[in-house]
């Protein structure tokens, strides 16, 4: 399953590199790409996982910028 979100005050091009490493090691993720020149976030997630991973994958994007998060 394949979703794009928006993500809200994504501030540092360097972070957001961090972001994606980090989303792609998440169980269930087949692979996570951010832009962050249009701020998205963009998932392909194994069946029936996507309600497990947005927790993480949000988690991840506050530890590296406290204020960004992912609009749905």
């Amino acid at each position: 399953m394949r979703r794009s979100y928006k993500l809200q005050d994504l501030g540092c091009a360097n972070c957001a590199s961090k972001m994606e490493t980090a989303i792609n090691k998440i169980d269930g993720v087949n692979s996570a790409t951010i832009s962050f020149m249009t701020s998205r976030l963009t998932l392909d997630v194994a069946d029936g996982k996507l309600d497990a991973v947005l927790p993480q994958a949000q988690s991840i994007c506050s530890k590296y910028e406290s204020d960004c998060r992912i609009v749905l």
